[in-house]
């Protein structure tokens, strides 16, 4: 068995990249760390149990790798989101099952709303006791790949991350002021510019494209796909980083 661990600090202020273009960063610290385990079968038909039933994520005991991941705000003590991803050597069906009931003994109820479970793929919507939350399944290499997400309300409210009921919220900045402007849902909007100064836009659900215009030139396209009550971060750098969902 071998144990990886990783941290990435992600500082307060805004990141220059060479080009003079900055992504929010909003004080955001990531953290997050893996681990391998040696894999017990091609796979698992006896029932899946808790590695640690007192988790607030919980993972199959019979996992062969797992990942737990936490996004802090500066002068927000709570985690904004918290995230897990693991690899079960289990049928899909079994691990849909595992984590049905291990959520509902944690006060997760699953909302019907967009549930999609086929035999290879599976995607529920949660409302945590701290707040919304995701759980992904699909099918690889004879194992099911989890991906579990929490997101907190009260973190997001006090980073202003909270969009407008019904709608999705876009965060986005540039560094140098007076120069750049983004092009979306048909409006043309100024960046202001300048450190810590990040803008916002609430739109409705929907797939948009979007450009950043600096000095008049185009220097940036692409689209981003939202739905009601989340956060996405655009990255108007030139490193081809696709928006970033923070909520």
């Amino acid at each position: 068995m071998t144990t990886a661990r990783r941290r990435t600090k992600v500082p307060a202020r805004w990141r220059l990249f060479a080009c003079g273009l900055a992504l929010l960063a909003g004080g955001l610290v990531a953290a997050s760390a893996g681990r391998w385990m040696r894999h017990p079968s091609p796979q698992i038909s006896a029932a899946l149990t808790p590695a640690n039933p007192d988790a607030g994520m919980p993972v199959p005991k019979q996992h062969s790798f797992s990942s737990s991941s936490t996004t802090h705000l500066t002068g927000i003590e709570i985690p904004l989101r918290v995230g897990l991803e693991a690899h079960v050597p289990a049928a899909l069906g079994d691990v849909l099952a595992f984590y049905r009931a291990e959520l509902a003994k944690r006060g997760w109820e699953e909302k019907p709303d967009g549930t999609v479970v086929a035999a290879d793929h599976a995607r529920l919507a949660f409302a945590s006791p701290k707040g919304p939350a995701t759980l992904k399944l699909a099918r690889a290499k004879d194992e099911t790949i989890v991906g579990l997400v929490q997101r907190n309300t009260e973190a997001a409210a006090k980073a202003d991350f909270l969009p407008t009921a019904g709608q999705a919220r876009l965060i986005f900045g540039y560094l140098a002021p007076d120069v750049a402007s983004l092009v979306i849902n048909d409006q043309t909007i100024q960046i202001a510019g300048g450190e810590n100064h990040p803008q916002t836009l609430d739109l409705p659900p929907g797939t948009y494209s979007y450009a950043l215009l600096v000095s008049g030139y185009r220097v940036r396209t692409d689209t981003i796909t939202v739905a009601a009550g989340e956060a996405w971060s655009l990255s108007l750098g030139d490193d081809d980083k696709k928006p970033d969902q923070i909520y």
